[in-house]
């Protein structure tokens, strides 16, 4: 594959597919590829545009057994939530038990901002299962069966948990540091990628998705 617009190679284009499929950074990438840095963070930039727009046209809503969490990602110590997570952005997390897991960077994690989402991204009468952070009261009242786990006391009551959506903010949080930092105007780019990742994995059908969806900004074999 050759995109339009670009000097990269058929050989290159692959071959940084791959590697971008593989979590390796671009800085090393380039190396490995034989193109400038410049050049490839550029393609990653390209991709990770292209994922960030398909996720948006692809998005159903959730039913059934979801869990919701919010977490923050990037700062330099750790830090509280709200008040105290200062320098770092807050995400919002949804995740169908046994499906694909929503996300979504967010100006804060008060109530008002986080139930519009819940709202508009999952269907009524599902379950929807939180820990007890107070911004998730307002579900009790809600057309929603709220489940709550409180993890002062223990992390899972049988099926009361949200393991499954705490399991990808570490998954996310380990895939992100091996970026050595990210500029938070790119930040939704590099959280949808993870989102990606999850929920059209394994690697050889991520390749072949990234394949399908940069087709259309491939240059035609005759030009």
């Amino acid at each position: 594959m050759q995109l339009k617009h670009s000097k990269l190679t058929h050989f290159q284009t692959d071959r940084l597919l791959e590697h971008f499929v593989a979590g390796t950074p671009a800085r090393t990438a380039c190396l490995l590829v034989g193109v400038n840095k410049i050049t490839a963070t550029a393609f990653y930039h390209k991709i990770r545009v292209v994922i960030f727009d398909k996720l948006a046209q692809e998005a159903g809503e959730l039913t059934g057994e979801v869990e919701v969490d919010e977490s923050y990602f990037g700062g330099v110590r750790k830090g509280k939530r709200g008040r105290g997570a200062a320098g770092k952005v807050p995400v919002f997390g949804l995740l169908k038990r046994g499906g694909r897991v929503y996300t979504v960077a967010v100006k804060d994690t008060k109530s008002d901002t986080l139930i519009p989402i819940i709202a508009c991204k999952i269907q009524p009468d599902s379950i929807v299962y939180t820990d007890s952070y107070r911004s998730y009261d307002v579900l009790d009242i809600t057309d929603f069966r709220h489940m709550r786990i409180n993890h002062s006391k223990l992390f899972a009551d049988r099926e009361n948990h949200i393991n499954g959506i705490e399991n990808f903010w570490n998954q996310a949080k380990r895939h992100l540091r091996r970026y050595n930092g990210i500029p938070r105007q790119n930040f939704d780019l590099f959280l949808k990628e993870c989102e990606w990742r999850f929920n059209y994995g394994p690697p050889d059908q991520l390749l072949k998705t990234l394949r399908k969806w940069l087709k259309p900004y491939a240059r035609s074999s005759k030009s």
